[in-house]
């Protein structure tokens, strides 16, 4: 005698734990059975959360930045009211007193790693350009337009400075670094200072700041492909002297005078607002320039902050209860 059999419905993984949570994952909302709970489970959206870290060892504003969450530089800044040289190496729990800048300067620009750093511009070294090799900071070629409170990105190779208070005002210019002399490049559309940015030399972010008359605070962004700059999607809240770290795809906006609690996340297309820093802060460091979205940290900030919080971006895992 013939027989049939019918299935309805979609196979269910079998699985003895649970998917990755690492964000972004392949399986976002797919379901399966976990047999070392016993339980039928599925990965929720993906959300982000900021944690609290080691303490800087000297609190201060307007610092420099290079690298991600677990091997970071902060440098620079002002401290108690003066310009601070100070450089310290986080390792992902504490911070570590390394070597000293040669100029003691601050809302000056930071971006590279940890191991190799660039630092440039800067209240006290407007035109200066510092490169860390790991142990010291050795004196490069100088900015071609002095500047601070500017963006910065990219490697200590491959560097690019935008933006930024020149000595005449707010400036449009841009240049690019090779590990040795500035070349000045196609202009931003809007001269701003106290801006934030994220991406590397040929794909960057230039996010808010401040323009005259009366430095009014925008919410502006702008992109960078290597060869212009294009207006996109603005910020939710416009804001002054914040930070931000990630990819021309992928990024992380937060901090900033006056709304310093406040994050909001970059997809490529649109910026949403999501979890607050739990200290608000402004001239803060930070970021992760060129690196993954869930890499972000924050440290320091206005007035001589001490502390240190980490972003975590992630796939909650969910169980479903059948009983």
């Amino acid at each position: 005698m013939a027989t049939f059999k019918v299935t309805k419905g979609t196979p269910v993984a079998f699985r003895d734990s649970a998917y990755p949570t690492a964000s972004p994952s392949p399986h976002e909302g797919e379901l399966f059975y976990n047999s070392s709970s016993g339980a039928f489970q599925f990965l929720g959206l993906a959300t982000g959360a900021w944690s609290t870290g080691g303490n800087l060892n000297a609190g201060r504003s307007g610092l420099g930045g290079a690298g991600i969450q677990t091997a970071v530089l902060a440098f620079g800044g002002i401290d108690g009211g003066a310009n601070s040289a100070a450089n310290e190496l986080y390792n992902g729990s504490s911070w570590t007193e390394v070597n000293d800048l040669n100029t003691a300067r601050y809302i000056l620009g930071g971006t590279g790693t940890s191991t190799a750093a660039l630092a440039c511009g800067g209240v006290g070294g407007l035109a200066l350009t510092e490169k860390w090799d790991g142990s010291s900071w050795t004196e490069s070629g100088d900015l071609n337009t002095l500047r601070n409170a500017h963006g910065s990105a990219g490697t200590t190779t491959a560097g690019i400075a935008f933006a930024g208070n020149a000595p005449g005002g707010n400036t449009v210019n841009a240049e690019t670094f090779d590990g040795s002399s500035w070349t000045e490049v196609g202009n931003v559309n809007s001269a701003r200072d106290n801006v934030a940015d994220a991406g590397i030399q040929t794909a960057a972010l230039l996010i808010g700041g401040t323009t005259p008359p009366g430095d009014s605070v925008k919410n502006l962004v702008e992109q960078w492909n290597g060869t212009a700059w294009t207006e996109i999607a603005e910020i939710n809240t416009a804001r002054r002297s914040l930070d931000a770290g990630g990819t021309t795809d992928s990024a992380l906006a937060f901090g900033g005078a006056a709304n310093g609690a406040l994050t909001e996340s970059w997809n490529g297309s649109a910026w949403t607002e999501v979890a607050d820093l739990s200290a608000a802060r402004g001239a803060l460091g930070g970021g992760s320039q060129g690196s993954s979205n869930s890499l972000n940290i924050a440290f320091g900030g206005d007035p001589d902050v001490v502390s240190t919080e980490e972003w975590s971006f992630a796939h909650a895992v969910k169980t479903i209860d059948v009983s």
